[in-house]
């Protein structure tokens, strides 16, 4: 069924959403729910596929198109193929890169666009974000190395003037500026923090593994920048914020992640031998078979970095 329903998605236009919908999503869970021999396959066939590779990036593209006014929690036909869209890619970015897949056809995004549309996220729904974000992870894991996808970096003409004294740092993070860091970090930053008033375990999964993969991402470029920025004073307050939101359990999964990051890069100054004792005393006193999963998966993590 690969062949066909590629095929045809081939054949349409961004705009045939209701043909585009469920056959973007067939081709996405054709690549998960499949055994690891038939998933190369499949990956092979879709990369293979120029026509679908085409159509792919007009529809990513659509991302950056003003939309009309909605509910901010509403997801109209457009951004729900828009989310279909950016996963297929992500997953096609992880698997291409695991099984070394031949490809056809490149797409071409500009990074700036990318990390824009998570920094400045105009009431974007949630899920488009969460798939933006899901992208965004797949492309740092690649260190922006993969075939399958050449990030058009920048669309800001420098030109060969004078470099500015950032200029050699962010040469060591290329294709990403230091201020473009900064700003991510804010915005994921502040995404917590209004998840919380929300309470959205699909939002915050997604904002939480995205710091950390920026985070492993910067250390392998530049440790100096890594620690620089995973102990910003800011996120002791972060986590002040995350405590005092209804929920005072250190046993939060998002609390318990962020403070495994601080932990893993050394933030002293941003978790402390009070904090840490605290968490294992809630651990010690939780009942650990009724925990739900994401929070007992974060513990793990945690206890293994202690």
């Amino acid at each position: 069924l690969l062949f066909p329903v590629s095929n045809l998605c081939g054949k349409c236009r961004p705009r045939d959403t209701d043909l585009l919908q469920p056959s973007l999503n067939f081709l996405y869970w054709s690549l998960h729910q499949t055994t690891p021999c038939s998933q190369q396959r499949a990956v092979a066939v879709l990369l293979s596929n120029v026509s679908l590779l085409e159509l792919l990036q007009k529809v990513l593209e659509c991302t950056w198109l003003p939309s009309p006014p909605s509910e901010p929690a509403s997801l109209s036909c457009e951004d729900t193929l828009l989310c279909s869209g950016w996963l297929l890619v992500s997953s096609l970015l992880l698997y291409q890169h695991r099984y070394n897949t031949e490809v056809h056809q490149t797409l071409s995004l500009d990074l700036t666009e990318v990390l824009n549309a998570v920094i400045f996220r105009k009431k974007k729904p949630i899920l488009l974000l969460v798939s933006i974000m899901q992208f965004l992870k797949a492309v740092l894991r690649q260190n922006f190395s993969s075939s399958l996808l050449v990030i058009v970096c920048q669309n800001t003409a420098q030109g060969a003037t004078q470099p500015e004294p950032s200029s050699l740092r962010d040469a060591a993070l290329h294709p990403l500026a230091m201020r473009q860091v900064f700003s991510l970090v804010a915005s994921l930053q502040n995404l917590l923090v209004h998840i919380q008033l929300q309470k959205d375990l699909l939002l915050s999964q997604a904002v939480v593994a995205c710091l950390e993969t920026l985070v492993e991402h910067l250390y392998m470029k530049n440790q100096d920048v890594a620690l620089h920025v995973a102990s910003q004073p800011w996120h002791r307050f972060l986590l002040f914020t995350l405590l005092n939101g209804g929920q005072k359990s250190f046993l939060q999964p998002e609390v318990l992640r962020l403070m495994t990051l601080f932990l893993r890069y050394q933030s002293s100054n941003i978790i402390s031998q009070k904090e840490i004792s605290q968490i294992l005393q809630e651990a010690a006193e939780a009942n650990l078979a009724e925990l739900p999963e994401a929070t007992s998966r974060a513990l793990h993590l945690f206890l293994c970095q202690v």
